[in-house]
């Protein structure tokens, strides 16, 4: 029989890891506190449950976050079958069923006999037993200063925010209409509530005048660029918000006009019934989150079905812990993976699951760790987590600016790339 791993957390990156570790024949111990102990952001039991938007950013290979994806197929990776079989029309972009995609993750994990899923919060990490962290963003405070004993230092942290959804059927379409940025897709698949400088402007004002939900802690709120809240975006500029979410360009409406601004909405459910607003990451109150969506032409009678929230994310100073095989460096058997390692997003999470759990075999069976080219978006990746400066670290997504030998041809880096991860396969299998 196989040797037996711990696996914590059975979020993206756990089940990513879970499932590379089971399929290999490895004996899985998957520790999951939910529902027993519920976060501040899931609301669901689920393996793999999305708990913010529910895009997996671009699928083309020319973008870092598409190429990535390409790589973890090739690697067998369950996170990305799952959103392949659960695709909701997104442009350019891979959207899923949130509640179907996890339930699949889940039902393929469950179907292994050697994966055991313990329903409870673990709250010590021994450093003698094979085991990967992957609690992700949202580790409960016992664990997190199991961790903190381990990395012999405080955790950091930023604050993620997330968007609400609204029912499709009270969106006016008289006003609303669907269309693509550019016609990418089918050209339909987003539903876009334009706005003239008037509404614009006055939804600015309203926005900078709104009501926040307080923060439990104490720190000055440090916010990830990229679930930035809309409220936070409005601050830094009038005009922040139409050259970021709110940008019409691309985006005209049925009688060729362009509108000034446009808020776009994206499904976020097989059924086509409910659709989440687009950048629209926020850390308002809920009457005014009501007040101001309303305020929306289109959206005039929405009906929210979940609000945004915001929630403290932590992540580990990771140069200082971990060497670019998500192996800890003081404590050999503990491997970390998710955001908690400090890369940030869906795909990155997943990613490094997967790569930790490859590693992990190589460690506890006495092998060489493997060492996946920096010309690959997941080798670079886990290079710049071990390797980034220790003074100033923060998460990072996938981005072709952390590849090694860049060159301005994408479509190249991208067939680069996909080849290194093709040989990596055949030396692996």
């Amino acid at each position: 029989m196989k040797k037996r791993i711990r696996v914590v957390g059975a979020g993206l990156a756990g089940s990513e890891a879970a499932y590379q570790l089971a399929k290999r024949g490895y004996q899985v111990d998957l520790y999951e506190m939910r529902p027993k102990q519920m976060t501040p952001a899931h609301v669901t039991e689920n393996f793999a449950e999305l708990v913010c938007t529910n895009s997996f950013r671009s699928d083309a290979l020319t973008n870092a976050a598409g190429l990535l994806k390409e790589e973890m197929r090739i690697l067998d990776s369950v996170i990305m079958k799952a959103a392949d079989e659960n695709r909701l029309p997104a442009g350019s972009a891979l959207a899923v069923d949130r509640e179907h995609f996890s339930k699949q993750v889940q039902k393929r994990l469950e179907s292994f006999d050697n994966i055991n899923v313990i329903r409870e919060e673990l709250t010590e990490i021994d450093p003698n037993i094979p085991t990967i962290i992957a609690t992700g963003p949202l580790t409960s405070d016992s664990l997190s200063q199991s961790i903190a004993k381990l990395v012999d230092e405080d955790a950091l942290y930023f604050y993620d925010a997330v968007a609400p959804i609204v029912d499709k059927d009270s969106i006016n379409f008289d006003i609303a209409y669907r269309k693509s940025r550019y016609d990418k897709g089918d050209g339909k698949d987003y539903i876009n509530c334009p706005m003239n400088k008037q509404e614009f402007e006055a939804f600015h004002a309203a926005l900078l005048e709104a009501e926040l939900a307080p923060m439990r802690e104490f720190e000055d709120v440090k916010v990830f660029e990229a679930c930035m809240p809309i409220e936070t975006m409005a601050k830094r500029g009038i005009k922040t918000m139409t050259f970021g979410p709110l940008k019409p360009v691309g985006l005209e409406k049925p009688d060729g006009s362009r509108p000034y601004a446009v808020v776009q909405l994206r499904q976020d459910n097989a059924a086509g019934t409910l659709y989440n607003i687009v950048g629209f990451q926020t850390r308002m109150k809920w009457s005014d989150q009501k007040r101001i969506i309303q305020m929306i032409p289109g959206l005039e009678n929405v009906e929210i079905v979940r609000y945004g929230v915001m929630h403290r994310n932590t992540f580990i100073n990771s140069p200082t812990s971990l060497n670019d095989k998500y192996q800890m460096i003081k404590h050999p058997n503990v491997f970390f993976a998710g955001q908690i390692t400090g890369v940030e997003g869906y795909i990155e999470s997943s990613a490094s699951g997967l790569y930790a759990a490859l590693n992990m075999i190589q460690h506890i069976e006495g092998e060489a760790l493997h060492t996946l080219s920096k010309e690959t978006i997941m080798g670079s990746m886990a290079f710049y987590v071990a390797n980034a400066n220790p003074h100033n670290f923060q998460p990072m997504n996938a981005n072709f600016g952390l590849v090694e030998n860049r060159v301005k041809d994408r479509e190249l880096m991208a067939q680069r790339s996909l080849d290194h991860v093709r040989e990596f396969v055949s030396n692996i299998s």
